[in-house]
């Protein structure tokens, strides 16, 4: 079943209800397919997978502006206390309430 925007608009319950019954409503602006109303899908929901073919140069833009961000963020905590691997573990696994390593000496 097809739909306008407007239609969809003045006749949400006829339609939302024709999808609870198994329809698609396929919703049109100006001539083109813009949403698909559909019922969900509950049976995969839990083990589809889902995959991207991305192309290597956008990969590697995005691995480098992490880097420039992750940069940028230990920059702006250059002259911050530090905390040693020794001290972040025990204050991770310590039992104790938050008057712990990290705390103390922040």
């Amino acid at each position: 079943m097809e739909a306008t925007v407007q239609e969809l608009n003045q006749r949400t319950a006829e339609l939302i209800a024709a999808v609870e019954r198994g329809g698609t409503v396929t919703v049109i602006r100006d001539g083109r397919h813009v949403a698909t109303i559909r019922p969900p899908d509950f049976a995969g929901l839990c083990c589809e997978r889902v995959g991207a073919v991305v192309p290597t140069e956008i990969l590697d833009s995005m691995e480098e502006a992490a880097d420039e961000l992750a940069a940028r963020e230990a920059e702006l905590h250059r002259d911050d206390p530090t905390v040693g691997m020794a001290e972040l573990l025990v204050d991770l696994f310590d039992a104790a309430p938050p008057e712990s390593a990290v705390h103390r000496r922040l």
